[in-house]
């Protein structure tokens, strides 16, 4: 399971440059695994995991096979998107298709690029796109309570349901808050997920700074981590301009250049494993001569719905998972020292898969 994340932000705020260094990564990435640039706009990317090398020289694979994430340049937001203006329409479809969004703020100075509103202020910026999903979601769930009035007379259960939680949805916009504060009740979840608001997307604020503040941030990108925080909402800061310089140079030219930056790694994985952590997501790896492989599953997913990310049936089949801590496989140097030495696990049904963990699925065809 991959995950898709929308990236969001005004004119000139270094949005296209981003996407720009994260395709020719993925591009550059191609001849080693499939990589897809779906519409010119959607791009996907390996998600960067040390663990995966590691595992497949112990167990000599010949093919890794890294998940993927997707990120979507979602185009077209200025103020009044909600009204149509800009590419108003087409992008708030756009957003709706996302797991999260990444918001890229401009987090610099700088006298040849315009700002559209002829002022540096990230925390501003934010606010007025935020405001531009709060009033298309008001709308939204206003033309939706209207549709949905004979069915709730009718006793549907689903629509009463529906009618509930646009109300409780509503309720928080109208006082000014995203749809995401709001608290939703575990049998609530599911349908709540189904309204499809754009505030109640996990947000994630990209502070995209200049080159000699990107070890260390700036003034600007304090204020966002601030406004993040009190948000409940991640923050990374990045520079759009050192991450598209890094994108077009070889492996060994790029861990230089980030080392001469003083940099521990490219803020693009910075950003990914971000993303991960926003959406509560994990990895379980299968390793074995032929590939070593990364999979992405929700944390707290149990072995059979883990099994069933590889294939339907390894699901519907389901008998038992084999399992490997990563730390043991390591140590121990691979799955037949791991088993002689005690540390390989039958698990069943109820087990709640371990991010790190190396798995075998057995099943019933």
């Amino acid at each position: 399971m991959g995950f898709k994340m929308g990236i969001v932000g005004l004119p000139n705020v270094g949005k296209s440059t981003l996407f720009n260094a994260l395709t020719r990564t993925a591009a550059a990435q191609a001849a080693n695994f499939p990589f897809c640039t779906i519409e010119p706009n959607v791009g996907e990317v390996a998600v960067p995991d040390a663990r995966l090398d590691t595992l497949a020289e112990i167990a000599g694979s010949k093919q890794i096979i890294p998940t993927r994430m997707t990120f979507v340049d979602i185009a077209g937001l200025v103020k009044g998107a909600s009204k149509g203006e800009g590419l108003g329409n087409q992008f708030l479809a756009n957003i709706r298709e996302t797991d999260a969004i990444a918001h890229v703020l401009r987090c610099f100075e700088d006298g040849d690029v315009t700002h559209v509103e002829g002022r540096v202020d990230p925390v501003a910026d934010a606010e007025v796109i935020e405001t531009e999903l709060m009033l298309a979601d008001m709308e939204s769930i206003e033309k939706r309570l209207v549709n949905i009035v004979r069915k709730v007379r009718g006793g549907d259960k689903e629509a009463v349901q529906q009618e509930r939680l646009l109300r409780t949805a509503m309720a928080a916009l109208e006082d000014g808050k995203p749809a995401r504060t709001v608290e939703v009740d575990e049998d609530d979840k599911k349908a709540w997920k189904m309204l499809q608001l754009l505030t109640s997307k996990p947000i994630l604020y990209v502070c995209n700074v200049d080159e000699a503040s990107s070890a260390t941030g700036n003034e600007f990108s304090k204020k966002v981590a601030q406004m993040a925080a009190e948000q409940g909402a991640a923050s990374v800061v990045i520079s759009a301009q050192i991450e598209e310089e890094i994108s077009q140079l070889e492996a060994d030219e790029a861990e230089m250049f980030l080392s001469e930056m003083g940099l521990e790694e490219a803020g693009l994985d910075r950003l990914i494993r971000a993303g991960y952590e926003l959406l509560h997501l994990e990895t379980y790896f299968t390793v074995g001569p032929k590939e070593a492989r990364a999979w992405t599953i929700k944390q707290g997913t149990r072995a059979p719905q883990a099994a069933g990310v590889i294939h339907g049936d390894f699901e519907k089949g389901f008998i038992r998972a084999e399992t490997i801590a990563y730390d043991d496989f390591v140590t121990l140097g691979g799955e037949q020292p791991a088993k002689e030495a005690g540390k390989m696990r039958a698990e069943g049904k109820a087990y709640t898969v371990k991010d790190g963990d190396v798995l075998h699925f057995l099943f019933n065809n």
